[in-house]
C-alpha cells in the first residue's frame, strides 16, 4: 500500500512552495483569459466594471464605502466565473438533458443574479445618497 504522503504529492501537478504559487497564478490567468474569450456575459460585466470604477470614486463617501462599491463589482465577476466554470464542466459531462446538471446550471445563474442584486442595492444607495 502506498504512503498517503506519496499519493498526495503525486496528485499535486503544480508542485509545492513558491513554484506552486507561480504555477497557480498562471492557471488563474488562463482562467480569466478563457472567461474573456468564451463568455460574453463576463466580457460585458468586466467592461461595465471598468467603466463604473471612476464613478465609484466620485460616489463614495469614505474609503470603506469605496471598498464596498468596488467589491460589489468584483463579486459580479467572481459569480460569473464560477457560473461559467459550472456550465463548462456540465457541458463537458453531457449535452443531453439531465435534471441535476440543469439544477447546477440554474444555481450558478442564481449566484450571478444575487451578485447583480447586491450590486444594484449598493450602487442604488450610493447614487441616492450622492443625489440627495
Amino acid at each position: 500500500m502506498k504512503n498517503v504522503n506519496t499519493i498526495h504529492s503525486v496528485n499535486k501537478p503544480n508542485g509545492k512552495g513558491f513554484i506552486r504559487i507561480i504555477k497557480a497564478t498562471h492557471c488563474s490567468y488562463k482562467g480569466v483569459i478563457a472567461a474573456w474569450q468564451h463568455e460574453s456575459a463576463f466580457r460585458q460585466e468586466l467592461i461595465m466594471s471598468i467603466i463604473l470604477l471612476p464613478f465609484a470614486v466620485v460616489l463614495s463617501s469614505s474609503i470603506s464605502h469605496l471598498f464596498l462599491l468596488i467589491s460589489s463589482l468584483v463579486f459580479i465577476l467572481f459569480a460569473e466565473i464560477i457560473n461559467s466554470a459550472l456550465e463548462a464542466l456540465a457541458d463537458a459531462v453531457t449535452l443531453d438533458h439531465n435534471i441535476l446538471i440543469g439544477r447546477a446550471k440554474d444555481m450558478g445563474s442564481a449566484a450571478v443574479f444575487i451578485a447583480l442584486g447586491l450590486f444594484s442595492a449598493v450602487w442604488g444607495y450610493a447614487i441616492y445618497s450622492y443625489s440627495f
